[in-house]
């Protein structure tokens, strides 16, 4: 996606670390907006470590103590685009469902609603919920995420499948997940109906 192959910090992660790993943030890194569809898991870019530490910990074979923590250091560098002095638009597409699972305890999900809380009062962060009881929402599946390009057709996607993770740069496969993010937008609630979403779940923890 980019013309300038900058040997940023991932780098230093190479051969500790799955190359998709490091690939996903050098695409994060030249960026010039991301975006995010999540229905079980809180997107990564919003994740607190305890959230990520549980998701990893989740993973068969049992990941060694060093990898673990390798891999959670990894996942709170990359939010650095959304951090940084010059950071990248983000929006997120969250499903009820990611929010209400407890991928930790209690305590970890509050504070994980709370961190989303904050970041999406950030001018650059848009969060949006598609609530449960929201009508006509039939694309569970669609987990994915958008990178921008310099240029349109330098644009990137991510898909979650069946068969693991797949990067998608065609044209035609660009323009559908495009159609399909504005799609699972207008099904989700405005930004601050979402806001005011995530603080009524706080509450029930």
């Amino acid at each position: 996606m980019a013309t300038d192959r900058t040997r940023g910090w991932w780098e230093e992660d190479r051969g500790r670390l799955p190359s998709a790993f490091l690939d996903l943030a050098e695409l994060e890194h030249h960026a010039t907006y991301r975006a995010d569809v999540e229905c079980l898991h809180v997107p990564g870019l919003l994740q607190t470590e305890d959230y990520a530490r549980a998701v990893f910990a989740y993973r068969v074979p049992e990941l060694p103590d060093q990898d673990l923590a390798l891999r959670v250091a990894h996942r709170m560098r990359r939010k650095a685009i959304i951090e940084r002095a010059d950071p990248v638009p983000y929006q997120a597409v969250i499903h009820e469902a990611a929010l209400r699972i407890r991928v930790s305890n209690r305590a970890a999900a509050r504070a994980q609603l709370a961190h989303i809380l904050d970041l999406s009062e950030v001018d650059h962060v848009t969060v949006r919920v598609i609530p449960f009881d929201r009508d006509g929402f039939a694309g569970a599946w669609n987990t994915m995420m958008l990178a921008g390009g310099a240029v349109p057709k330098l644009d990137s996607a991510q898909r979650d499948g069946p068969e693991g993770t797949a990067l998608v740069d065609s044209e035609a496969q660009l323009g559908a997940l495009r159609t399909l993010f504005r799609k699972l937008k207008a099904e989700s609630l405005d930004p601050a109906s979402s806001r005011d979403f995530m603080s009524r779940l706080m509450k029930e923890l």
